[in-house]
């Protein structure tokens, strides 16, 4: 099944940390504004890459806020922790959002990772294959919910009896989202239960390729067109006319040198230049451009992919 056909959109996730409501919300509103076609938080407890003792807001009851302020936008997750809530509840959660937001949510699921946000919390916090066992479980039941009048389900970490999910969500078919890169399980899980695959952006375009072989390899084995499987980049960006300016304002904001996490996944110079750095991953087929936007926020970059890079870039694939 294939979600959204082939039209390039362009999204902002933000991650809603070391922020206020009204700040958060202004972003929101100004992204749709500007054209966007996506807006997405994050599920986390604490900050990440910052002072986890800073603020940082509730993911899905932000999201709900995010959905009753907005008309226009599609409105995501990326990604939710499995670990952190049963998944019959998050389908109850998804459904809830999807009514308030008029159809408009797309939600991710991911593994988890922060372990000091489960150490403090009392959440177990199992080794990486169990969790991605949680994550395969927690596809087959929220889809079920979704879709089916009662959901009985025997799975090793989660059980439902003659579960209900009403109402259901008002989209007939939600867009569920994975994210990561894991070859052997996440790309696997991605195959089986995903509309839209999400992972970070890197300039190894080889290693991307790769990536797309793996996830074609998994796709045959359960008999899917992996045409079938939207695919979703998110990058990070700093952005100017000039691109001395760029990178001046690139060491201020963020320091001189860039943090490892930043120089793989960061397009530091013109509208021009991230285009050009974007055009290979679309002509490889993704079909979503999701622009990283944690504080502290560059609002210029922000408008300068609304304004230019995402227009350009469109034209450029449709050419």
């Amino acid at each position: 099944m294939q979600i959204f056909g082939d039209a390039i959109r362009f999204g902002v996730h933000s991650g809603p940390q070391n922020t206020t409501f009204e700040d958060y919300r202004d972003r929101w509103l100004r992204c749709e504004e500007l054209g966007y076609d996506w807006v997405s938080d994050f599920d986390h407890i604490y900050p990440i890459h910052s002072d986890p003792a800073g603020p940082q807001f509730e993911g899905l009851t932000l999201l709900s806020a995010m959905a009753a302020h907005t008309d226009r936008v599609r409105c995501g997750m990326l990604v939710l922790g499995v670990t952190y809530r049963h998944p019959a509840v998050v389908a109850k959660m998804a459904a809830t959002i999807d009514h308030v937001s008029g159809g408009r949510l797309e939600l991710g699921m991911g593994a988890a990772w922060f372990e000091l946000e489960h150490e403090q919390y009392g959440i177990p916090f199992p080794r990486i294959g169990v969790r991605m066992d949680m994550l395969d479980e927690a596809c087959r039941i929220l889809r079920s919910l979704w879709t089916q009048e009662t959901t009985t389900f025997e799975g090793r970490h989660f059980q439902l009896k003659e579960a209900r999910c009403e109402p259901k969500p008002m989209q007939e078919h939600l867009p569920l989202v994975i994210g990561g890169a894991g070859e052997r399980r996440t790309l696997r899980i991605v195959a089986e239960h995903g509309d839209i695959w999400n992972m970070l952006y890197a300039s190894d375009l080889d290693e991307y390729r790769h990536k797309l072989d793996v996830l074609a390899a998994h796709c045959a084995d359960v008999g899917r067109d992996p045409a079938d499987v939207r695919k979703s980049l998110t990058f990070r960006a700093l952005l100017d006319e000039d691109e001395r300016a760029a990178r001046e304002r690139a060491h201020a904001l963020h320091g001189d040198p860039l943090p490892d996490r930043l120089q793989k996944m960061m397009i530091i110079g013109t509208p021009e230049q991230c285009v050009e750095r974007l055009r290979p991953y679309a002509d490889h087929g993704v079909g979503d451009f999701l622009l990283g936007a944690m504080t502290p926020i560059d609002r210029q970059t922000i408008e300068l992919v609304a304004n230019s890079v995402a227009p350009a870039l469109k034209a450029a694939v449709t050419a």
